[in-house]
């Protein structure tokens, strides 16, 4: 490999040749070897958002020359729509608050912006990547800002579209399941009947809930504290900065972000992106509870519960023939389990900011960004591989309900709970249904004894049905 040889503060650095980055992102790759694990795309394109406005802003304050804010902005441009994604080489774990990656896309611009100009990589004349490309930003506020503007866009672009086709889709089966009648079941034992449509009406409600606590913090997070940037009194810029950035930002992110009240709070709390985690946390907590479910009434098919079945989309064992197992609720059990890993190292690196600012940043960045990257492609796939494909078995769940030991409970206006209790228990005891025991004992006229135990007015909110 051929190098060129840098410079930066502490002396001179061997660079490859054909690196676009420069001598303080390659002593990162030198001191940080840690993982091989990067920042994702959408945060390298958030901080070329950040750092196209920033040039655009600079222009205008007449700070910045105008045909290197143009360069700058050409190939920042260039960074959004994807190239050069080989040149940010920088580990997750890195220097405090990411100053290893505002550097390197600050060299990356510069360098590029250089050839745009005619110039040389490598050089830096005319454009400086400290001087022009970080002009009027630090670290300390891009970084942070490009973890809002990362997850704000990656939310609304790709995972509450999922989440709301998921909660479509548990709609829609709970709609189709609407006459399927079942046992209920609380403490894993039998309890009053209940519609399978229910279930998974309970189900979409649940998600529906999650979204909107998901906007509700993406909402949050669209307060920013570009414009403060070492520790948010806003040294080196010009009056109108923040409000030209934040301008130039909402026009390419097409989301209405704005300048934080207080500069300081913003950039030393990552109190914001702790209560996104919390919103993401509860929809984990929903879909780990929403597969589990479908597990167990899948369970079987005829040895478990086997209420429903689910899509066979794969064999499910290399050595018992035709077993077929519930995978796509298992990977999501496993996506959800890994991002409750995300949300604990968010929370801890979140607590570990000490006076003007929090230096935990990058891991911070990297587990957001990662968790709702997997929850998006987790709930996609368990939405169109499962959930649209799940199937009732009507016949299995009809005899579920009217073995249901808690049908008794229908009786208790009539006999009163004690009675109801010894009919449960001697129907335990011999096997016999409630309404067949109940029958036999000739403890009420059939037609109340029918009218108490229609399992489809057992079922039925009395105050909706008035």
């Amino acid at each position: 490999m051929k190098y060129r040889t840098e410079h930066d503060t502490l002396g001179e650095v061997r660079v490859p040749h054909q690196a676009y980055y420069g001598a303080q992102t390659q002593r990162a790759v030198e001191n940080f070897p840690i993982s091989g694990l990067r920042l994702p795309t959408a945060f390298v394109h958030a901080q070329a958002v950040i750092k196209r406005a920033a040039a655009q802003a600079n222009v205008a304050a007449g700070a910045l020359d105008k045909d290197i804010g143009e360069a700058l902005v050409a190939a920042a441009e260039e960074i959004m729509a994807g190239k050069f994604a080989d040149q940010f080489v920088v580990d997750v774990f890195q220097a405090g608050a990411g100053t290893s990656q505002n550097m390197n896309i600050n060299e990356v611009l510069a360098n590029r912006a250089n050839e745009l100009l005619g110039g040389e990589r490598g050089v830096y004349n005319p454009v400086h990547p400290n001087d022009h490309a970080n002009m009027a930003q630090s670290t300390n506020d891009t970084i942070h800002t490009a973890i809002h503007l990362a997850a704000v866009c990656e939310t609304h672009d790709r995972l509450l579209p999922a989440v709301a086709r998921l909660a479509d889709a548990l709609e829609a089966k709970s709609v189709e399941f609407d006459h399927v009648i079942k046992a209920g079941r609380t403490h894993l034992q039998d309890a009053a009947p209940v519609r399978l449509g229910q279930e998974f009406g309970a189900y979409a409600s649940m998600i529906r809930l999650s979204r909107g606590r998901i906007e509700a913090a993406c909402d949050g997070l669209k307060p920013l504290c570009i414009g403060g940037t070492a520790v948010g009194t806003g040294l080196n810029t010009d009056p109108k900065f923040r409000e030209r950035v934040l301008s130039h930002i909402n026009e390419a992110t097409g989301h209405a972000f704005t300048s934080a009240e207080n500069l300081f709070q913003a950039m030393q709390s990552m109190d914001a992106v702790v209560e996104m985690a919390g919103a993401l946390r509860v929809l984990v907590t929903s879909l780990l509870k929403i597969a589990d479910d479908l597990r167990l009434l899948s369970s079987g098919p005829r040895t478990g519960l086997g209420e429903i079945r689910l899509p066979a989309v794969q064999p499910g064992s290399s050595i018992m023939p035709g077993k077929v197992n519930p995978v796509m609720a298992e990977m999501l059990n496993m996506v959800c389990f890994h991002c409750l890993g995300c949300d604990a190292a968010i929370v801890s690196a979140a607590q570990a900011g000490q006076l003007e600012l929090n230096v935990m940043m990058p891991v911070i960045a990297y587990n957001l960004l990662q968790e709702i990257a997997i929850l998006a492609g987790g709930v996609e796939a368990f939405t169109r591989r499962c959930v649209k494909g799940v199937e009732a078995n009507e016949d299995v769940c009809r005899a579920s309900a009217e073995h249901s030991l808690a049908l008794a409970t229908a009786l208790n206006p009539a006999i009163g709970y004690e009675k109801a209790a010894k009919l449960a228990q001697e129907a335990l005891k011999t096997g016999t249904p409630i309404r067949e025991l109940a029958r036999a004992k000739k403890l009420l006229d059939e037609d109340l004894l029918d009218k108490l135990l229609d399992l489809r007015r057992m079922t039925e909110d009395p105050a909706a049905t008035e």
